[in-house]
């Protein structure tokens, strides 16, 4: 997938994630996710001791892109020049990614985020597949994250776009579905068409899961 979009003074392209900018992804999705208040609740973050969570998230990113490159799910980049400005990771509801993982997936993340966070984390993907389940197979964003430089630019709007060729290019799909926790995202994804689907509650934090059907 390609989609080649121009804005002065520069041209952004949306392609899949080339390998040797993985650790860029990382990064990106690392700096974008450090305040998400389900992770912060799950990692155990501590004001006045950030570390371990930081060490937690660090790794639970690092597992989480590893196993979305090696079942071949769509990591999503938005380039400028050759630059990486922003990341999407996508999977397919059909697809071997499961939220029960696969075991060295599952032993892995435990080792280094635990063993009660990681059997949370596998909660919330199983309790959001279940309210999802009336719409078939669809595709769903498990993060999105833009460069911090540059930042209210209209970035993550042209990567979000690239999605919706993603969407079309997979027929079978009934549309792509995204859960959030924070009013600013819940009107940036109201502004690219998704729609509130149901409430979530996780650990005490109030979510809500968004959908964007397909188009007929």
């Amino acid at each position: 997938m390609s989609m080649t979009t121009v804005a002065e003074p520069e041209t952004l392209r949306v392609q899949y994630l080339s390998a040797e900018d993985i650790s860029t992804a990382a990064s990106l999705i690392y700096q974008a996710y450090h305040d998400d208040p389900v992770l912060q609740n799950v990692l155990g973050y501590k004001e006045d001791n950030p570390s371990k969570y930081e060490t937690k998230l660090r790794a639970l990113v690092r597992e989480e892109l590893a196993s979305f490159w090696q079942e071949k799910q769509p990591l999503i980049g938005l380039y400028s020049q050759s630059r990486l400005k922003a990341i999407a990771c996508v999977f397919d509801s059909s697809s071997e990614l499961q939220a029960e993982r696969y075991w060295h997936w599952r032993l892995k993340l435990m080792l280094s985020a635990g063993y009660l966070q990681t059997n949370q984390l596998i909660e919330k993907e199983c309790t959001i597949r279940e309210m999802l389940a009336e719409k078939g197979q669809y595709l769903f964003l498990a993060f999105i994250a833009v460069d911090p430089h540059f930042q209210r630019q209209g970035l993550g709007r042209y990567l979000l776009r690239g999605l919706d060729d993603l969407v079309d290019s997979h027929q079978q799909v009934s549309g792509l579905a995204v859960f959030v926790t924070r009013g600013e995202q819940r009107e940036f994804f109201s502004s690219e068409g998704f729609e509130v689907f149901k409430a979530l509650s996780f650990n005490q934090v109030e979510g809500e899961l968004m959908f964007k059907a397909a188009k007929e």
